[in-house]
């Protein structure tokens, strides 16, 4: 039996094969077009694991036939790089196409590893393919980003991890020999996350646990194997996702000793500082919020930190922001009313904006009113008059609704002596 791993085994080797990402990849579209034409630039594909970032790259080196060479930014430094460019330039001959250097998890590298790539690409030595799970904006250095496209890969979709559990039953040398019968996918489906080669992984591990080659699969046994297998399909043997939901959703308790284990149990397996840092900074703003302002400010710095001065040391601003976050009073009343304003955009389109509240620069639309009759809140007592700011069709909305704690009963008080007909 072959001992390479069915994710492996199952790598498309065409992009007819490919599974997902038909926003990008399908007839017509940009990622198409490009590899179609033969002229592909520099780009970062960013995207949840196991979407098919890699396959990616290696489809477009095969079907371009160019030099392939691939990094990874978890063991690579600034001297693997430098080689992979000289060695780049020494392949190169006259009109010939650029090699294609694919850096894994970009978002890693340090900035003197990304200044040691700028050159490179810039001149056209080697067209860069970076693959990232975090916002390229927040690691990749301005320099280099400006000489990226950034694509967006997305989680795949139901259909599309049925199509691949078909495909490793119908396609897979060893599994297409055996009679897999499968009941109930749903399970599989949900523990994977849409990711395609965890998906593959537990289909894997859900066969290999049965005896004979009569096999059925349903929910219940998929559950089965998991929880007596919890390492075999988890990235790594590190929970890294359900870990950081764990950590998060214990700061949001208010659990300071829990939040600490968690961040602990990710920090021991190798996980990024900034990575955590970076949610600790979402976090003040989406679960604390108004109820303890500075919490958004002790988060950030606790970020600048992690950056300027890296592990071990970064282990105690991270420790001191989780236990001042897990401690804060909580509020979600911002992530809410920003969200209650998205969905009454979206179910209104453009409302007017009244006329008195309009800018008016010129002197026609001095004429046609814009501005007139506008109240100007220092000119009142408190520096306040009441005056309707929104749109006459919504005029009576509320979206932010102060909740339950010292800092936010204040904030009720004012808007209650200001708005007394929305905040009664």
């Amino acid at each position: 039996m072959d001992n390479t791993p069915l994710a492996e085994r199952l790598r498309p080797k065409s992009l007819d094969d490919y599974i997902g990402q038909k926003h990008l990849i399908g007839e017509g579209k940009v990622l198409r077009k490009m590899i179609e034409s033969g002229n592909i630039a520099s780009f970062i594909l960013w995207g949840p694991p196991g979407v098919g970032k890699t396959t990616l790259a290696m489809i477009i080196a095969e079907q371009l036939q160019r030099p392939f060479y691939v990094l990874s930014a978890v063991n690579s430094g600034v001297k693997d790089v430098r080689e992979v460019i000289q060695k780049a330039e020494s392949q190169r001959f006259f009109n010939t196409p650029n090699p294609i250097l694919f850096i894994d998890e970009i978002h890693r590298f340090s900035k003197s590893q990304q200044d040691s790539l700028l050159a490179a690409v810039e001149k056209g030595t080697v067209t860069l393919i970076g693959a990232t799970t975090e916002n390229p904006s927040f690691e990749v250095i301005s320099p280099l980003l400006s000489r990226c496209q950034v694509y967006v890969l997305k989680e795949l979709d139901k259909s599309d991890l049925e199509q691949l559990i078909h495909n490793a039953l119908t396609k897979d040398f060893y599994l297409k020999e055996k009679k897999i019968t499968v009941k109930e996918s749903d399970a599989m489906i949900a523990f994977s996350g849409g990711d395609a080669r965890k998906l593959l992984n537990i289909l894997e591990l859900v066969v290999g646990a049965q005896k004979g080659d009569d096999i059925v699969i349903d929910n219940e046994i998929v559950r089965k194997e998991l929880q007596e297998n919890p390492l075999m399909y988890d990235k790594d043997g590190e929970q890294h996702y359900d870990i950081i939901s764990a950590m998060i959703k214990s700061v949001r308790g208010s659990d300071p000793n829990a939040a600490l284990y968690y961040m602990a149990r990710m920090l021991t397996g190798g996980e990024d500082p900034k990575f955590i840092a970076r949610r600790l900074v979402i976090l003040a703003a989406e679960d604390i919020g108004l109820a303890n302002p500075n919490a958004l400010l002790i988060a950030n710095t606790c970020f600048d930190t992690v950056h300027k001065i890296g592990m071990p040391e970064a282990r105690i601003p991270l420790s001191e922001c989780v236990i001042y976050l897990a401690t804060s009073p909580k509020s979600n009343s911002a992530y809410l009313a920003i969200d209650s304003a998205f969905a009454k955009v979206k179910a209104t389109g453009n409302l007017q904006v009244p006329l008195y509240l309009r800018n008016a620069p010129t002197k026609l639309m001095k004429d046609l009113n814009y501005g007139k009759d506008y109240k100007y809140a220092h000119d009142f007592a408190g520096n306040f008059v009441e005056q309707e700011y929104l749109p006459s069709e919504i005029k009576d909305e509320v979206f932010y609704h102060p909740q339950n704690n010292a800092q936010e009963t204040k904030i009720m008080e004012r808007l209650r002596a200001w708005w007394k007909k929305k905040y009664k």
